[in-house]
């Protein structure tokens, strides 16, 4: 389960920039996951906690914005969402798809105290 491995490279992400502000406590973090990141949700929400006991950022709130994915088509220029990596382009047929979103894996705040 990699999202354990996630869970605690943001743990300790965001426990260090606390230390690094000169404070003890996270009490909020915000993510951006996007659907094609390979990440299940809920299995990083469980991993999370765990992750976090005995740190800063043990009681922190973790939000998750679940980002969708787009596709660009590199034949006709048409943007669309796509639910994988191998699709077609809806308007010209194509295979020329490249993903312009949906992949990431962010950091998008936190809240210390």
């Amino acid at each position: 389960m990699h999202e354990m491995s996630i869970a605690m490279s943001i743990v300790d992400a965001v426990s260090d920039k606390a230390r690094q502000e000169g404070c003890s406590t996270v009490t909020g973090i915000d993510l951006v996951v996007g659907r094609l990141s390979g990440i299940e949700v809920e299995s990083l929400k469980f991993c999370f906690s765990a992750a976090a006991r005995n740190t800063p950022a043990e009681n922190a709130e973790l939000l998750i914005e679940e980002r969708e994915a787009a596709g660009r088509c590199e034949e006709c220029g048409e943007q669309f969402p796509v639910a994988s990596y191998h699709v077609c382009c809806p308007s010209c047929g194509k295979f020329r798809v490249r993903v312009i979103s949906g992949e990431e894996l962010a950091v998008k705040s936190i809240t210390i105290e």
